[in-house]
């Protein structure tokens, strides 16, 4: 991957504002994945039996919301990993956008004087 520096000099800030609103974009629908699903859904078929075992509900609602926390953990620190690499990812896509319009725009100004200097000749 690029360096940073060299990333920042390629895009507009504009660009790499809409580059991380994508990747943040990205990183949030991504924290909640099935290792998350799997973890909350133990958690509460884990709370259901302790209520069902008449667990005093002190007990009970302390591993709740030690549970929720640790899922709230896992789905952060999951996010936090996948932006970074979503970031590059759409800061990669904007450079080789920006690349093949410019690259188009210098084609058809090639194009646009060959038919012009065609025309010309033809006159």
């Amino acid at each position: 991957m690029a360096d940073k520096s060299e990333v920042t000099k390629q895009v507009s800030p504009e660009m790499e504002r809409t580059a991380m609103r994508r990747a943040r974009d990205r990183a949030k629908a991504a924290m909640w994945d099935l290792d998350v699903a799997v973890f909350m859904f133990a958690l509460l078929t884990i709370v259901v039996i302790l209520l069902s075992q008449d667990i005093r509900i002190g007990i009970v609602g302390a591993i709740a919301i030690f549970g929720l926390a640790m899922g709230w953990l896992m789905g952060w620190r999951k996010g936090k990993q996948v932006y970074e690499r979503f970031y590059d990812e759409e800061v990669s896509k904007l450079v080789q956008e920006l690349k093949t319009t410019v690259k188009e725009t210098v084609e058809e100004t090639i194009e646009e004087k060959v038919q012009k200097a065609l025309r010309e000749r033809w006159r």
